[in-house]
């Protein structure tokens, strides 16, 4: 599938995302996969997960603010979501910064997501490279983590997705770079972690690869969109859901600023 194929099947189809993210991203995020024509569900409650991953398209799960509770949450759906043949995106953020988020990431990545987002510090820690990131700030650049998502898709046998300045996504045999968006992008929080949820809504729609790519080139489309407007972070989100529910597949049909490798 092509990229403009994926965001028509996304817009038609608008898939329910099971979203279990941390507490400064749920607006951002639910707002995101809105804007550009999924469904959003912020369903974290331990008791309910289980039952709920199944009837959603895809599953995403955020380690951003970790507590024992929603933990368990995430395990419990990622599992239901893995029985139910419906695939799931794990955010490791800051998963280096100390032992418990360590475990934790671990732990999940053992129950089998179909794709792993992440920044490039994020992604050569998962590798047990040395990195200069700082919580939840990269330090390292997406070209430097390339040669460690390759190696960890092949070894999770799932789609590694480092975002930057350049985007890179690869399921071990392929990859691909994505370019555009804006500068102002990092200066706005819970950006990426709302990325990671919009590609839950993409891989409810296409294979794993497809879909990360998919996301990336509409993030890309739409940052570059919000830039021409924006003179700021603040209005910068707005132009940024803005562009998102604006952009249709015609627009992506070239996919301009992908290269496939």
């Amino acid at each position: 599938m092509t990229t403009d194929q994926i965001l028509a099947a996304l817009q038609s189809q608008k898939p329910l995302v099971h979203c279990i993210t941390n507490y400064v991203a749920m607006n951002i995020a639910a707002n995101v996969v809105l804007a550009a024509g999924a469904s959003p569900a912020m369903v974290h409650a331990e008791d309910e997960v289980a039952d709920f991953a199944p009837i959603a398209g895809a599953l995403t799960i955020n380690i951003g603010t970790l507590s024992p509770n929603w933990v368990s949450a995430m395990q419990k759906a990622a599992d239901a979501a893995k029985a139910a043949g419906k695939p799931w995106v794990l955010d490791p953020v800051a998963h280096f910064a100390t032992p418990y988020r360590g475990e934790v990431v671990q732990d999940l990545i053992a129950r089998g997501p179909a794709i792993i987002r992440g920044n490039a510090s994020e992604i050569m820690a998962l590798r047990g490279a040395a990195t200069a990131g700082k919580g939840v700030d990269s330090g390292d650049s997406v070209a430097d983590a390339e040669a460690a998502a390759t190696a960890l898709a092949k070894a999770q046998g799932c789609v590694v997705a480092v975002t930057g300045e350049v985007d890179f996504a690869t399921d071990g045999s392929r990859s691909a770079r994505i370019s555009g968006g804006s500068e102002i992008m990092p200066m706005i929080t819970a950006m990426g972690c709302s990325l990671t949820a919009l590609m839950g809504g993409f891989a409810a729609v296409a294979p794993p690869l497809e879909a990360a790519v998919a996301a990336l080139s509409l993030f890309a489309e739409a940052g570059n969109r919000a830039a021409r407007t924006a003179g700021g972070p603040g209005s910068f989100q707005v132009a940024f859901l803005d562009a998102l529910s604006q952009i249709r597949p015609e627009d992506l049909a070239d996919d301009a600023g992908v290269q496939w490798l």
